[in-house]
């Protein structure tokens, strides 16, 4: 989506919409970590993020694998920079091929620093020497596929202070093909107000996005504002002077401060900001909560379907997915990446595309064996897993191994049952509860236009011991509002479902609209899954030393174990697929494994004696 189209939305609703920026990190525990507090602040609402280019070699390579990983996985419309600096016509046009590919619509186009070994600016290649002959490169090459942001300078740049000259160039790189302007940051609201006037005066129409630089400390305060030589209020001073040496003081009132600069921009007719957010989430996030912006359960973050879109290239129209990579979407897009086409309106025959191998990026279990075992402890006992799982739907803990991000208020209407079920040895994976036509504005269960309404089955899936599974299998064929899939690690496959095909378990009924099954559950997707979830148990357990009571645990219940999936097909009933488990307890879950002779204590191998 261009960052045009997101502008005149905010225009048109009269909502006040933002953007971040960030910037490739210069160690991979860095680019990891930011990965991480992208995802997290995906959650704050942004409409687009930037990724600034590092120009020359490897950091140049990562703002291409950045803006590749927050559109495909993150689902963040992704606007990349790019510039004149040390690139030639033949690196520049590398860069966009790798954007395009990347699902990536929105450039912003620069002229570039000076590299740090160079006092002065000096092009590489004649044909770009300045920002205009990029955006009248990229406008010649893509057409209009790419929508083109420049930079404006309320204060004046590093090497040039003549603001009608500044203002005669601006006009040059709209007249190129520029759709949009990014200003640098600034504090002065009064200038920028002043400088935006000027601007409309040179007949340049194009939406201007001001660049907000929140406050974390002093001296970085300071320096930023030092080092772009931007005009501070006098008033600013006089409130972060005294208590400079408080950088939690100093947040506070910067948060006040830059809401302040904020809403006199918005008063002006501003209708969308962009923060510079140094990689940091806090001093940003303070300032959103000032402005009242950041999504609350009476005002939920917008989303189209009840999962994270991939904004991949080809991606856009997808529109059903498997419910089992609930909990992993960046493995889902990893494993279906190289498919021709992504289902749209219908699943369709899922035997035709392959999912792609457990070895690509994304698949396997994340982190070092060290931070796997201080995140999950050392179980020793069934007990010690249910319990792990408890507190995961606690929200103690941020993940599992089968879950990438934290349980989402969704299940909070379904909490106890599923810690009622893991007391008594049924280790829950995935889950969702019934709901019966709640408006699609939802806090909670919502998703798609407004004036619809949403649906869902209760889904439940689990890992079932061998000595209850007969049991589990019987009450559900009992049943015949219930469906299941049932396969070990081996591959002993069982079902009830009429067919192949898939069973919607996620739909939303909109006006204008046929109806739309986002979620779905299907043989051929669960088989896929199963390899994938066995494989996680599998590495989670090559997490602990050969013949630890840990390693042992966790194998035997991977070797030996079901993983079932349940659905209620009555959308209207919530507690039947938890009473199915009434009186049914696995034997000796609190029973520590010892290794012996390749036995575990407390795991067992013979369908009996189970408690019923």
């Amino acid at each position: 989506m261009h960052i045009n189209e997101m502008l005149a939305e905010a225009e048109r609703t009269g909502q006040p919409s933002f953007s971040f920026e960030y910037f490739p990190p210069k160690t991979a525990q860095g680019v990891q970590n930011l990965y991480d507090r992208m995802e997290r602040m995906y959650d704050f609402g942004p409409k687009f993020i930037d990724i600034t280019w590092g120009a020359g070699g490897r950091i140049a390579e990562l703002t291409c694998d950045m803006v590749l990983q927050a559109q495909a996985y993150f689902g963040l419309e992704t606007c990349m920079h790019l510039t004149c600096t040390d690139m030639g016509e033949e690196k520049i046009n590398d860069a966009l091929r790798k954007a395009y590919k990347a699902g990536c619509t929105n450039i912003l186009a620069l002229r570039g620093d000076p590299p740090r070994e160079k006092e002065k600016w000096v092009a590489t290649d004649g044909a770009f020497q300045y920002a205009r002959d990029l955006v009248a490169h990229i406008r010649k090459t893509y057409g209009n596929h790419f929508d083109i942001g420049v930079a404006g300078y309320p204060e004046g740049c590093d090497d040039n202070k003549d603001e009608e000259l500044l203002l005669d160039h601006l006009k040059e790189k709209v007249d190129m093909g520029a759709s949009f302007i990014v200003t640098q940051m600034f504090y002065d609201a009064d200038n920028f107000v002043r400088w935006v006037r000027k601007v409309r005066e040179r007949g340049i129409t194009i939406p201007i996005v001001p660049g907000i630089m929140p406050i974390a400390t002093y001296a970085s305060f300071l320096r930023r504002a030092n080092h772009m030589k931007c005009k501070i209020p006098e008033h600013w001073m006089t409130a972060l002077e005294p208590i400079k040496n408080d950088d939690a003081a100093v947040r506070e009132a910067g948060k006040t401060l830059v809401a302040e600069l904020c809403r006199k921009i918005m008063s002006a007719g501003i209708v969308h900001l962009h923060f510079y957010t140094m990689n940091l989430a806090q001093a940003t996030r303070m300032v959103l909560e000032e402005l009242d912006w950041m999504p609350t359960t009476t005002r939920p973050r917008k989303q189209a379907l009840p999962w994270k879109q991939s904004l991949a290239l080809g991606r856009r129209e997808e529109d059903v997915r498997p419910i089992f990579w609930r909990n992993r979407n960046k493995s889902y897009v990893s494993r279906t990446q190289d498919w021709d086409e992504f289902p749209n309106g219908r699943w369709g025959d899922s035997r035709s595309p392959a999912f792609g191998e457990l070895d690509a990026y994304g698949i396997g279990l994340t982190g070092t064996n060290e931070s796997n075992r201080k995140r999950w402890g050392e179980p020793k006992s069934v007990q010690d897993i249910a319990s792990l799982v408890v507190k995961y739907i606690q929200r103690d803990i941020p993940s599992l191994p089968w879950s990438e991000a934290p349980l989402t208020t969704e299940s909070d209407a379904i909490t106890d049952d599923l810690i009622k079920l893991n007391q008594r040895g049924f280790l829950t994976i995935n889950s969702q509860p019934a709901v019966d036509g709640v408006k699609s504005t939802h806090s909670i269960y919502g998703w798609g236009p407004p004036n619809g309404y949403v649906y869902q089955k209760a889904y439940l899936e689990l890992l079932v011991s061998p000595e209850v599974f007969p049991e589990v299998i019987r009450r559900i064929e009992a049943n015949p509002d219930l469906s299941y899939y049932a396969v070990t690690q081996s591959g002993n496959f069982s079902t009830n479902a009429p067919s192949e095909g898939p069973n919607a378990v996620t739909w939303g009924v909109f006006p204008g609209k046929e109806i739309v099954q986002p979620t779905i559950v299907e043989t051929i997707s669960f088989l896929a899954w199963k390899d994938e979830a066995f494989r996680l148990g599998m590495d989670w357990a090559h997490c602990h030393d050969a013949n630890s009571p840990s390693r042992v645990l966790i194998e035997k219940i991977m070797n030996e174990w079901y993983l079932i999936n349940i659905v209620n097909n009555d959308f209207r009933e919530q507690q039947t697929i938890f009473k199915l488990f009434d009186g049914l307890t696995v034997k000796d879950i609190d029973v520590p494994v010892t290794a012996s002779n390749g036995e575990a204590n407390g795991i067992h191998k013979e369908t009996s004696g189970a408690s019923i």
